[in-house]
């Protein structure tokens, strides 16, 4: 698999990574260990050397996980994982708000290098901004925890512009990491152009949809009481039954590529910018074959702009979030 730089950092990396979160987390129960050591294996076999974590997905079970799986690759593959939640050990880990307190920031940081079983993190995300700290100081207390060693690179996730520039300033940003595909286009506005003025990578989350960009789920699909979606405004039976349009105009393109919708939402991603280093993830061998596949899909400029006017025109039905998440990330 070709490999892609992360803006103007120097990290390299596969131009797709495996986002490990539904391993473990958000999707219903933890899948089987042994079957996601495996796709994870198989992933770096592959070619793919970029994984996704989190101190939160479990929480903790992810990162134990993923360490677990990559520790025969060690120095060969580059994992990311995030701080700045709060759980409260005294209600069973509970998140309960954020925290990105310099004291907290460091006691995730010597946690994830255990479970991860590093000695260095390759890119440590900012996993919500916390207007409660100011960006600068954030970007301060890792910026020291690079220069003790501990962390190589920093990131920010579902940040805006002005704080992505304010922590800049201070501590480079190798990358961005927020909700970006052909049914969330917000980024292109003043997310991407201020990425690349800055140099910045930009690591698309949910570049599948959360699953429903695949065409596997449609309004009589039925999720674990646990799954996320359950939550999610654009999963409502309605939305996704209006939703479908989009489903239809993709898999049309995939027809005419010999190709699958998820693989084609892949390569429109991958053909914008060559700094756009998607993460999907998947619980499944077949699945994480059939993404992964889709680094070797080109598209012409005129199939890329095709794709994108025809998706564009479609009326998407439902947020991305509740009305209290996006109010909450509005003023990141």
């Amino acid at each position: 698999m070709e490999k892609r730089q992360l803006g103007k950092s120097g990290l390299e990396v596969s131009a797709l990574g495996l986002g490990c979160m539904g391993m473990s987390f958000g999707y219903g129960p933890p899948a089987d260990k042994k079957e996601m050591i495996a796709v994870i294996r198989a992933a770096v076999e592959k070619g793919v050397n970029f994984f996704d974590t989190a101190e939160v997905y479990g929480p903790f079970i992810n990162e134990e996980l993923v360490g677990e799986a990559l520790a025969p690759f060690k120095g060969e593959v580059i994992i990311a994982t995030k701080f700045g939640f709060n759980l409260d050990p005294d209600d069973g880990f509970k998140m309960k708000g954020l925290n990105s307190r310099p004291e907290n920031i460091r006691k995730v940081a010597e946690a994830s290098l255990k479970r991860l079983k590093v000695e260095a993190i390759d890119l440590f995300y900012q996993h919500r901004v916390d207007l409660s700290i100011p960006i600068e100081e954030v970007a301060g207390t890792v910026k020291q925890l690079v220069e003790e060693g501990k962390v190589k690179h920093f990131g920010l996730s579902e940040a805006g512009a002005t704080n992505i520039r304010k922590a800049h300033a201070v501590m480079p940003v190798t990358a961005l990491q927020s909700e970006y595909s052909i049914w969330t286009r917000e980024p292109e506005a003043v997310i991407m152009p201020t990425l690349e003025e800055l140099g910045i990578g930009f690591v698309p989350f949910s570049p599948l949809g959360k699953g429903f960009l695949t065409g596997k789920i449609d309004e009589n699909t039925t999720f674990h009481e646990t799954d996320f979606r359950n939550t999610v405004p654009r999963f409502t039976t309605e939305a996704r039954a209006n939703n479908q349009a989009l489903i239809d105009v993709i898999s049309g393109f995939a027809i005419e590529k010999e190709a699958t919708a998820a693989q084609i939402c892949l390569a429109w991603l991958l053909a914008q910018k060559p700094w756009i280093v998607p993460i999907p993830g998947t619980t499944k061998m077949n699945r994480m074959h059939e993404n992964f596949d889709a680094a070797s899909l080109t598209l012409s400029p005129a199939e890329f702009a095709a794709i994108s006017e025809a998706s564009s025109k479609i009326s998407i039905q439902g947020t991305r979030y509740t009305a209290a998440a996006l109010e909450q990330l509005a003023k990141s």
